[in-house]
């Protein structure tokens, strides 16, 4: 049964901070719902109303461009070891970049990694749990080093171009304004 809180609590802040995966999910006004996978030791709870990931160059920016357009964002967490359980974060999300003046606060909290591209932050405005019964268990068995990689061989130059060439816009046409306001 699902059960509702106004914030993280000590007990789901631990719950997040063992999880390994999570999803995220966004929408503009008029176009496609993205979901999305997340990895990588890139999430933080930032206090029991804020949380923050520092996300990575991907293959498109969709979460930027949403957000921009329509702020709401879930976050969803989901375990996979035998203790069943579901948590999703609603909120509303902002993109934070490394010209904007909250970049060096909020970087401060994550381990600087190749190929970031921006902050993402999540004001939690609910909390919600649920059983996680029919999650399959699985078992870790390490990080895909891959994306790491690829940006490392890329170097600073590379994905400043990868970033214009497939950043700048979302798949719907809309601006990520990752490069510029």
């Amino acid at each position: 049964m699902a059960k509702f809180y106004s914030d993280i609590n000590p007990s789901l802040q631990t719950f997040i901070k063992e999880q390994k995966v999570f999803f995220t999910a966004t929408v503009p006004r008029n176009g496609r719902i993205n979901l999305s996978p997340k990895g990588i030791d890139t999430f933080r709870c930032i206090d029991p109303k804020t949380v923050g990931y520092l996300d990575l160059t991907g293959s498109g920016n969709e979460t930027s461009a949403h957000l921009q357009d329509d702020s709401r964002m879930t976050i969803m967490f989901c375990s996979f070891s035998e203790q069943p359980l579901i948590l999703r974060l609603y909120g509303q999300g902002k993109v934070i970049r490394p010209r904007d003046t909250e970049w060096a606060t909020f970087y401060s909290l994550f381990t600087p990694l190749p190929g970031e591209r921006q902050i993402i932050i999540l004001d939690v405005e609910s909390v919600q749990t649920s059983c996680g019964f029919g999650v399959p268990i699985y078992e870790f068995k390490e990080e895909r080093k891959t994306l790491i990689e690829w940006a490392d061989k890329k170097g600073k130059q590379g994905i400043h171009d990868y970033w214009e060439a497939k950043n700048i816009k979302s798949i719907d046409g809309l601006p990520t304004k990752l490069l510029c306001d």
